[in-house]
């Protein structure tokens, strides 16, 4: 597949099918944080509280993730999500008994911990599908199956929020909307189950036994540590463009901004699975981080709207093109036994990236204003381009090499 494109992909015997279960799922995944902060206010009228369960839920989600995959690592998606799925429902039910009941915070936010801890992620799932059915001659089609991850998680997050939303502030209530993010999750989840042809294959204890220290590679934790900084990068900016907007004096303008970059980031997703770049992933990863940190140096300078949303746009065109060659460095790095426990690791720490860049970027807006959130975006933009590039001089000079069990 020298030449493959995201129609030669989908016609791969079932890639289509986990593809799109897959996506139903991540759809549901994008409703359920903000599903829960309309629930919880619409019942105790307090957006603190909203909050704590909401943080709950994203915390237990970035801890149990990895450890649930490891559990699918070993016995396979067919037999864990299943279960873990019931687990979900179980626990999104009781959320909305309890809230419904007025009970006190601490049971909410266990409640919501409970069913963050039982969220499979379903998009490291399908990336590990990806990797499982691309291999050997159609390993070059790994870049534009990734980039069509990309793609699918972007329009997920584009369409969540606002369908979760939509539902929240009908006469409806926003119970429905919760419960249309846990059918989602779960009609994507027992889908995805359902594709044994293309599920990865379990390894062996002798194979999960050496497999696992690829995990501990410098390979590996090069990539976890660029993610982290892009969480740092991401929750910087929401706080900004934010504050930006009630500077300006129209604070309904944030929403525009975020489509400006978020739609920026979608064209640059799609024209770059379209074609085979020169360049070896880490040297175009090293370029797209760095666009990434040039681009935020306007963000610095910006004192109008259209300077803003031209700004955005062009830190936007980098993210895409940054997923999609993490995604593929990780596959190399990582031996495939325990590669589902990988990319959820990826999303895991892009979340502690987001929960330690909210403090700090807040009180940097508090005291400097918007440019100042801006100024921590660009510093860990920076940061992102000196691990990439480190980590790029590392491999050339043969500090570390790729597992003989990882995916080409």
């Amino acid at each position: 597949m020298p030449s493959a494109t995201y129609r030669t992909l989908l016609r791969t015997p079932g890639a289509a099918s986990f593809f799109l279960s897959a996506t139903i799922g991540r759809l549901g995944i994008a409703m359920t944080g903000l599903g829960i902060i309309w629930l919880v206010h619409d019942r105790t009228g307090s957006y603190a509280g909203a909050g704590l369960v909401t943080g709950g839920f994203a915390v237990a989600e970035a801890l149990a993730g990895p450890q649930l995959a490891r559990l699918i690592d070993r016995f396979g998606q067919t037999r864990v999500l299943p279960p873990a799925l019931l687990a979900h429902t179980t626990a999104v039910v009781l959320l909305l008994l309890l809230v419904d009941h007025g009970s006190p915070p601490w049971l909410t936010t266990a409640a919501g911990a409970l069913a963050g801890a039982t969220i499979p992620q379903l998009g490291a799932l399908s990336s590990a599908h990806w990797s499982a059915l691309l291999r050997g001659e159609r390993a070059t089609g790994l870049s534009t199956a990734f980039a069509l991850e990309s793609l699918g998680n972007g329009l997920c997050y584009l369409a969540g929020p606002a369908l979760v939303t939509a539902v929240g502030v009908s006469s409806a209530g926003p119970a429905p909307g919760t419960l249309l993010a846990a059918s989602l999750v779960v009609g994507g989840g027992l889908a995805l189950a359902a594709q044994r042809r293309t599920a990865p294959a379990t390894a062996g204890p002798t194979e999960r036994k050496r497999a696992g220290h690829s995990l501990l590679r410098p390979g590996f934790p090069a990539q976890a540590g660029i993610n982290l900084t892009l969480g740092l990068f991401f929750d910087a900016m929401q706080v900004s463009v934010t504050a930006f907007a009630v500077v300006q004096g129209a604070p309904e303008q944030a929403a525009p901004l975020y489509a400006v970059s978020n739609c920026a980031g979608l064209l640059a997703g799609w024209l770059y699975g379209l074609r085979q770049w020169p360049g070896t992933p880490r040297v175009q990863l090293s370029l797209a981080t760095v666009w990434l940190a040039l681009s935020c140096l306007p963000l610095l300078a910006a004192a109008s709207m259209p300077a803003m949303a031209l700004a955005l746009a062009a830190t936007g065109l980098a993210i895409p093109p940054t997923l999609v060659l993490s995604s593929l460095l990780t596959t190399a790095s990582v031996h495939r036994a325990p590669l589902t426990q990988a990319f959820t690791w990826l999303n895991s720490a892009s979340a502690a990236g987001s929960a330690g860049s909210a403090a700090l970027s807040g009180r940097a807006v508090d005291a400097h204003g918007a440019h100042g959130g801006f100024a921590i975006a660009a510093a860990a933009s920076c940061l992102m381009a000196v691990l990439t590039a480190a980590h790029a001089l590392a491999a050339r000079a043969g500090r570390y090499r790729l597992d003989r069990g990882a995916n080409p």
